[in-house]
């Protein structure tokens, strides 16, 4: 299992060593951009690698240690201005929920950085990752008016991807304004 992992450890710091390469010599912003949103997303999963590998058994995880450690690596993306508030319930998590999660969590933030402050270009982003009765609901709020999803839908390509792996984890997304809010429910599989 070690070795599993310092191989997937690995593999993950040369993609994005491949794609901070590559975005360092384009001089085109949309290749800069999209390369910067894949070095991302690869963030997002090498943080939830982290927490999953770091546990004895490495088939499930504390939701609190996966939600800081996600959080952490998408803030040092970030610009020093915007701060991500995170709270979590004590609970966990399995490997099968954790990557696509961290993949939905990235993208959330990510949007709630470009579209979801106040136009200052600083604010504080909250994350939430909470026990419900039978389910998680992990939340991201911003300081934006929020957005109508039906209408961004088909032009957003990060909206339908957090929707097909909301799909994955059997989850349901819905988005809310005042305050914006995206929300994730989806089934605890702790049991």
């Amino acid at each position: 299992l070690n070795e599993l992992n310092h191989r997937v450890k690995n593999n993950m710091q040369m993609l994005q060593s491949l794609l901070y390469s590559a975005a360092r010599q384009t001089q085109n912003p949309e290749a800069k951009r999209v390369l910067a949103e894949a070095n991302g997303r690869i963030s997002a999963m090498a943080a939830a690698q982290r927490v999953l590998y770091g546990t004895t058994g490495a088939t499930r995880c504390s939701a609190r240690e996966f939600l800081d450690a996600v959080c952490q690596s998408a803030q040092q993306a970030f610009p020093a201005n915007i701060r991500i508030a995170c709270e979590a319930d004590v609970g966990e998590i399995s490997n099968d929920t954790a990557v696509p999660l961290a993949l939905i969590l990235n993208e959330l933030l990510t949007n709630a950085t470009k579209h979801g402050l106040d136009g200052s270009g600083q604010g504080t982003i909250r994350v939430g990752l909470t026990r419900e009765p039978d389910a998680f609901l992990l939340y991201v709020e911003d300081e934006g008016p929020g957005f109508d999803l039906q209408a961004v839908r088909s032009r957003a390509s990060g909206l339908r991807l957090i929707e097909g792996l909301a799909r994955q984890i059997r989850g349901q997304f819905e988005v809310t304004r005042a305050p914006s809010r995206c929300k994730l429910l989806f089934q605890r599989d702790e049991l």
